[in-house]
């Protein structure tokens, strides 16, 4: 049988995420709700099967669901991720976490009191490129790692495609790319390295309250150099970047899912057996998130996990 799935918030990631659970077998939204009345049309002229609820409350409690995907802008997150856990159901929570620190320990703390999973939405916890640098590092193949390089250019933020989302993406209390992006890649640098620790960090701001518009940090992970440096500006194409670099080795993780290794001079593309290796990417996700939920071996970050990227997140934020 299917996991049945509450979607809370109708914007781009909930509307992405019930368009791949549509298509996955093991997935089934049956209720959703968002606060927009536009957002919820859609939702029915696209997913007429799905039902909509009378409010948020009345989406998580439910009875016809066992998990439900939070999709709210992030200050709601802990919020219904809460609500959730106390209905007796698996949480499947869109990251950051949370965006206060307070409120991020104590949805880790009311999670583990759960028996229910509670996973969040790194994409990168099953993308082919993952996997294959996991592997490599497991087979010695990298040799030592010299550094780890992150580097992120955005043309404009938010993304054309993210503009639904402006009211809260561009500002500095719940958006920015720090937290929609940069995260990602602090995730994967502590699941493949370990903890991180912050050096230093410098975040330059705009005038208001916008969110960042260029930020360059210094991190360690078990004493291996992270670089990362990141801006908003310019025309030209996005960039976004995440490099290993290693004595026999190195990797380079590219536009989110493509994958390109070196053990010379040149980059030579990776998994090129991959057709589509964003479509790919989908499916993997949802598979290791069923496997979670039916509490089978899987590779997602749980609460805790995304609170240390969080704690990270917000402490280079606040360095500025």
């Amino acid at each position: 049988m299917p996991h049945r799935v509450t979607v809370i918030g109708l914007g781009v990631m909930g509307q992405r995420m019930l368009a791949n659970m549509s298509a996955h077998p093991q997935f089934e939204v049956a209720v959703a709700w968002d606060p927009d009345a536009d957002a919820r049309a859609f939702t029915v002229q696209r997913h007429p099967q799905t039902r909509i609820a009378a409010s948020a409350e009345a989406a998580i409690a439910d009875p016809d669901t066992g998990v439900v995907y939070v999709a709210s802008p992030p200050a709601w997150h802990a919020a219904h991720a809460i609500a959730a856990l106390d209905a007796g159901k698996a949480v499947y929570c869109e990251k950051p976490l949370a965006v206060d620190l307070a409120e991020g320990r104590a949805l880790v703390e009311r999670a583990e009191r759960s028996p229910m999973a509670a996973i969040v939405n790194f994409s990168l916890a099953s993308a082919a490129a993952t996997r294959e640098v996991e592997r490599s590092l497991a087979a010695g193949e990298v040799g030592d790692v010299a550094g780890i390089d992150v580097r992120i250019q955005f043309s404009q933020w938010p993304r054309d495609w993210q503009m639904g989302a402006v009211g809260w993406l561009s500002r500095r209390a719940q958006g920015g790319f720090t937290r929609e992006v940069v995260s990602h890649w602090v995730y994967l640098t502590e699941r493949l390295f370990g903890p991180t620790r912050l050096r230093a960090a410098s975040v330059r701001w705009p005038e208001g309250d916008g969110s960042e518009l260029q930020v360059v940090a210094d991190l360690d992970a078990g004493g291996i150099p992270v670089s990362i440096a990141g801006g908003v500006g310019g025309v030209g194409p996005d960039r976004v970047e995440y490099t290993i670099r290693g004595t026999r080795r190195s990797w380079r993780i590219h536009d989110w899912n493509r994958l390109r290794t070196a053990t010379g001079p040149e980059w030579v593309d990776a998994l090129t057996h991959l057709a589509d290796p964003r479509r790919t990417g989908y499916v993997l996700q949802l598979d290791n998130a069923a496997a979670a939920f039916a509490g089978a071996e899987h590779s997602m970050p749980g609460f805790a996990q995304a609170l240390s990227v969080q704690e990270r997140v917000e402490a280079i934020l606040a360095a500025g």
